[in-house]
């Protein structure tokens, strides 16, 4: 490296590839592990801050002496290419770092990372994350901990299998334990973290905490759902459905057309993105919260790999899975047609909800996405109509069917239990209908 690109650089000032010091230190050696543990990058020594030169004194052994020093105290060794460059008569050393093929880096025992300008510690879960990376594995396909093939329900992999044929996506001809066999599910009698998280007796890990507010600090209803990946984001799914408004386009018979304030098939491409994509090694629960005016839907996990948010907001980057099994499991049933396209395809069906737009951050130590409802008068009127219409029509079915209750209308109907409770609930401040009987066996008539 010439004085011209040493000042070149100097111009750009300190970025994550690129950082200034004023004598070479312990911290010099945290800043090189950092680069090689991110992106690569160049450290100038005898270069102050603010970009000013102040150059530095080196000796006869100095540079043997700083690469003995890099050497010695990093695993795997880094060892850096090194140039000493003269601007206006002052010395500045110019280290080099590749980004490491051998992840991660550490320096002393500790592991560093480069975020914008400055070196970041990394945690426990990135440690592990870069090293099954590096041996093209996922966490998801370790072995599970004494487990064995008794303990996953057959129920569920023969539904699993069966919807995988439906799909075409994969030919299944031979027995199931050959089937998880063949797609690196089990190993022997011995099931992996996939197959556990995905047809386990007793669901392990997996957890949906699901709630309606009506502000920060005021739950109306929430609810902890506990099951297998397939089943927990049905039992997701009905449980936002049941707090969503929906209008209803009637004929001749009490159900014809949906239309849901939000896109469903937006939200349930969250929640999908939120089981799959989500760091199972971290104990807390997948989140999502209903508000009168925005679902809010954070998983346990920043963005995994060389994904970022602005590649996400630019739709260009390669799909980087956290959980391969997984993601392969829900890909083959048809739960997501690609790997990398979630974000796109809920674009794709917001285009005819221009009430609804959403937003994707990384917050804490978690992904968030939110989709939001503005005030449309338009929209609201259409839904208020096709409520107020649904209302009638339930009066006339009970008129029609007297002393059936709420379990048996729903059955017959095809209409939510809670959408239901709220219809009759007016029709009740109407004065218009009235439960007979006792519980088990009364039901709803019309005055």
């Amino acid at each position: 490296m010439d004085a011209q690109n040493v000042l070149t650089l100097l111009q750009k000032g300190e970025s994550e590839k690129l950082e200034f010091k004023t004598s070479f230190k312990s911290d010099a050696i945290e800043s090189l592990v950092a680069f090689a543990n991110s992106k690569g990058g160049v450290l100038l020594v005898g270069v102050q801050d603010d970009a000013h030169i102040s150059g530095v004194t080196l000796g006869k052994e100095s540079l043997q002496n700083y690469v003995n020093q890099i050497k010695q105290n990093t695993v795997p060794a880094v060892i850096p290419d090194m140039d000493i460059v003269t601007i206006d008569g002052k010395t500045v050393l110019v280290i080099t770092v590749a980004e490491y093929p051998v992840k991660p880096v550490s320096y002393r025992g500790r592991y560093y990372k480069r975020v914008h300008n400055s070196n970041h510690l990394i945690t426990p879960t990135e440690i592990s994350d870069m090293h099954l990376k590096m041996l093209n594995l996922s966490w998801d396909a370790h072995l599970y901990p004494d487990g064995d093939i008794d303990a996953l329900n057959i129920k569920k992999i023969d539904k699993f299998i069966e919807n995988i044929n439906q799909t075409g996506r994969f030919s299944i001809e031979e027995d199931r334990w050959t089937t998880l066999q063949k797609l690196k599910l089990i190993q022997g009698r011995q099931p992996t973290i996939a197959a556990m998280l995905l047809f386990a007796n007793i669901p392990e890990r997996m957890h949906i905490r699901v709630g309606r507010f009506k502000d920060d600090i005021t739950i109306i209803d929430d609810r902890q759902i506990t099951d297998t990946l397939f089943e927990a984001v049905e039992e997701t799914m009905k449980f936002i459905k049941t707090y969503m408004m929906v209008a209803y386009e009637f004929h001749d018979e009490i159900k014809r057309v949906e239309k849901w304030d939000y896109p469903i098939t937006a939200l349930r491409e969250a929640v999908l993105n939120a089981v799959v994509h989500r760091d199972y090694q971290n104990p807390s629960d997948i989140q999502i919260k209903i508000y009168d005016d925005k679902i809010v839907i954070a998983s346990p996990g920043k963005l995994y790999g060389d994904i970022t948010l602005e590649k996400l907001k630019s739709k260009n980057y390669q799909s980087s899975l956290r959980n391969k099994l997984i993601a392969e499991a829900f890909y083959l049933t048809g739960n997501i047609e690609k790997y990398g396209s979630g974000f796109i395809r809920i674009e794709k069906e917001l285009t005819s909800y221009p009430h609804v737009s959403f937003e994707f951050k990384e917050i804490a130590n978690a992904m968030q996405i939110t989709f939001y409802k503005q005030n449309n008068e338009g929209i609201n009127e259409g839904i208020n109509e096709g409520i107020n219409e649904g209302i009638k029509s339930l009066y006339e079915f009970i008129k029609n069917n007297p002393s059936l209750r709420v379990s048996q209308m729903e059955k017959a109907l095809g209409i939510p239990a809670k959408t239901l409770e709220r219809w009759i609930k007016q029709l009740k401040e109407e004065d218009k209908i009235a439960y007979q009987g006792s519980k088990k066996t009364g039901g709803y008539y019309a005055k």
